[in-house]
C-alpha cells in the first residue's frame, strides 16, 4: 500500500473516533444537565417529614448494649408515595442513606434494564433512575430486597454510595442509618457490610431455599465487610442490598442493612 494512502486512512480512522468522542461527550453532557434538572424538579415535588415514633420493632437482640437500641430511637422518614405515583405509577417508596445524597423515590417495573436507561419520567437518558429489583416483592417481606443505582460523575443517582467506604463516613455511626417510606409503611434499617465485589450474582440473591442457605448467605456478606459494625444478624432479619457500580465497569460498591423497626402509614 502507498505510504500517500496508508497516512489518509490513518487520518481518517483517527478524525471518526475523534469524532465519535465528541458525540459521546455531547450525549453525556446533555444528559447530566437533564438528570440535574429532574432531580430538582422530583424535590420539588416530594413532600416529606420526619416522624418520631417508636413503631414496630423488627427481630429485637437480647443484648442491651447492642446499637440496636441506640438507632430504633431515630424517627422514620414518612413520603407521599401516592403524589409521586402520580408522576410515575412504577414508584414503590422512597430511600435516604445517611451520609451520602441518596434522597430518591424508587420504582420498579417487570424486568432490570429499562430504568437503567430511564429517568423517573420515563425520559431516555444514561444516568437511569434508583431502581428495586424486579424479583423482590415490594413490601419487603422477601430476605433480600435489591436496590440499584448508576454512579455519576455528576453526583446524582447512586454516586455518594461510594461514601461507604471513606473513614469519614464510617467514623460517625449516626451515617449507619437506611430510610424507606413506602405507600403503607416507613422503615428504619441499620448497615451492618460495606465492600466492593467483582460482579457476581451472589450479594444479589432475594430468595433462599433453606435457613441454612440463607445464613451462609449472611456470614458471607458480613465477612466481605470492609468495616466490622459489630451488629448481629439472623435468619429472622430482613436486609436491604445497595449496589452501583465502582471505579471500573467489573466491580460493584454495596452495603447490606437490616431492618430494625417498622410503622404503618394510616
Amino acid at each position: 500500500m502507498p505510504k500517500k494512502i496508508f497516512l489518509l486512512i490513518v487520518i481518517a480512522i483517527c478524525a471518526g473516533v475523534l469524532a465519535y468522542n465528541a458525540v459521546v461527550l455531547v450525549r453525556w453532557y446533555i444528559d447530566n444537565k437533564n438528570i440535574v434538572a429532574e432531580t430538582a424538579d422530583v424535590e420539588e415535588n416530594t413532600e416529606s417529614a420526619e416522624v418520631d415514633e417508636e413503631g414496630e420493632l423488627v427481630n429485637p437482640p437480647d443484648e442491651p448494649e447492642s446499637d440496636y437500641w441506640y438507632y430504633i430511637r431515630l424517627p422514620f422518614t414518612d413520603v407521599n408515595i401516592a403524589e409521586l405515583k402520580t408522576i410515575n405509577s412504577d414508584t414503590v417508596g422512597f430511600l435516604s442513606v445517611a451520609g451520602t445524597n441518596i434522597n430518591y423515590p424508587v420504582v420498579q417495573t417487570t424486568n432490570n434494564e429499562y430504568y437503567l436507561n430511564r429517568t423517573f419520567k420515563r425520559q431516555q437518558n444514561s444516568a437511569g433512575w434508583v431502581f428495586m429489583d424486579y424479583r423482590n416483592q415490594a413490601d419487603f417481606t422477601d430476605s433480600n430486597t435489591v436496590i440499584y443505582g448508576h454512579s455519576r460523575l455528576n453526583g446524582t443517582m447512586f454516586s455518594t454510595l461510594k461514601n461507604i467506604l471513606k473513614s469519614t463516613w464510617v467514623n460517625n455511626k449516626d451515617n449507619y442509618v437506611v430510610r424507606y417510606s413506602s405507600e403503607s409503611e416507613n422503615l428504619l434499617f441499620q448497615v451492618f457490610s460495606v465492600y466492593t465485589v467483582p460482579v457476581e450474582s451472589y450479594y444479589i440473591q432475594t430468595k433462599f431455599s433453606s435457613t441454612s442457605s440463607y445464613m451462609q448467605w449472611l456470614n458471607t456478606m458480613i465477612g466481605r465487610s470492609q468495616h466490622n459494625f459489630g451488629t448481629t444478624v439472623n435468619e429472622q432479619d430482613k436486609v436491604l442490598t445497595l449496589s452501583t457500580c465502582g471505579n471500573t465497569d467489573d466491580k460493584r460498591i454495596v452495603m447490606h442493612a437490616k431492618l430494625l423497626k417498622k410503622m404503618r402509614k394510616s
